[in-house]
């Protein structure tokens, strides 16, 4: 009786299996890359919402604030007024449209052009601090919306292999609603998390120890073993359609049940995201090989993504399974 239970057990979650399955499901539906080049279309010709005169000017009344006789404190001040200036100059706020934990992935993003292959785009200035968080808010908004789009197309793909975008659309504000609930939550714990690592980091501070990017990289890897139960909080969401709790319970279970396989597919993601993604940037952001890159790295991030919804539907589905031939022997004794 034993042996025939387990015989109908399915396979634990296959770490290669999941990956074949999400670059397959990515190649057999290229129509899954049109938001992701979008988005890096946009933050690589389109207009610029850019911050170096608000930041200059703010660092010039801080200037006019501090009295000749401290050259030591105007010294300080210049040199941190360069540092952020140069900061301006690349970033543009557009790129808050790339949202965490649920968004369009974008190579741009992280490249934060200022030029292209037809010339430098129009620059926005934006006049005050208030604007800038406000801006910032709302494209951070705009991206969670966006993305719960492309999750959802994606975990339709893997859950039935075809693309429906009236059902898509029918569940998307809801959906949407769910996932930002879901990025305040996560935000939540990240601040909850820093705020006894700030306290630690002064101590240690006050006590003559050098507090650098060693520090930095612990408290990194502790953030991340605590938040990596949360990694599939949004499948939830998209596949099973739960409410943000159940999700988050279910992303607790199956990542515990889970936890060293879960945490290798996780740094084998991301292993995969992020080194191909030296590659693509390799392209000068004024060549059109970019382009070669923008589309690379949207088909790369694409099948990451699908491998990690095949990765949890399968693991789910064993723990489910293994839950009721627990409860079938328990109940045989």
């Amino acid at each position: 009786m034993k042996s025939v239970q387990s015989q109908a057990l399915p396979a634990p979650p296959s770490l290669t299996g999941s990956l074949r399955a999400g670059f397959d499901a990515t190649a057999n539906h290229i129509e899954l890359l049109l938001l992701p080049v979008l988005i890096d279309l946009l933050l690589w010709f389109g207009p610029h919402l850019r911050l170096d005169d608000l930041v200059a000017r703010i660092f010039d009344e801080l200037k006019g604030q501090v009295e000749m006789s401290a050259a030591g404190t105007s010294d300080l001040l210049q040199l941190s007024g360069e540092f952020w200036s140069l900061l301006a100059e690349r970033l543009n706020l557009f790129s808050a449209i790339r949202s965490y934990p649920v968004g369009v992935p974008s190579l741009m993003m992280a490249t934060q052009p200022v030029t292209s292959p037809i010339g430098t785009p129009s620059f926005w200035q934006v006049g005050s601090i208030g604007g800038a968080i406000l801006l910032w808010i709302i494209l951070s908004m705009v991206g969670l919306v966006l993305g719960t789009l492309y999750f959802a197309l994606i975990s339709q793909v893997v859950a039935s292999e075809e693309i429906s975008i009236r059902s898509v659309l029918k569940g998307w504000p809801w959906m949407s609603m769910q996932v930002i609930l879901l990025a305040l939550l996560i935000s939540a714990v990240i601040i909850l998390l820093s705020i006894p690592f700030s306290c630690l980091a002064s101590v240690l501070m006050l006590s003559g120890f050098a507090v650098g990017d060693a520090a930095l990289l612990i408290f990194g890897v502790i953030a991340l073993w605590l938040l990596l139960p949360f990694f599939f909080s949004p499948h939830g969401i998209f596949v099973n359609r739960s409410s943000l709790l159940r999700s988050v319970r279910d992303s607790l279970w199956v990542s515990r049940a889970t936890m060293p396989k879960t945490a290798l597919f996780f740094l084998i993601l991301l292993a995969i995201d992020e080194g191909l993604t030296i590659l693509w940037r390799v392209p000068k952001e004024n060549s059109w090989l970019a382009a070669v890159g923008i589309v690379g790295h949207a088909f790369i991030a694409t099948g990451v993504l699908a491998a990690s919804f095949f990765y949890y539907m399968d693991a789910r589905r064993w723990l489910k399974r293994l839950v009721q031939q627990t409860q079938l022997s328990a109940k045989a004794l």
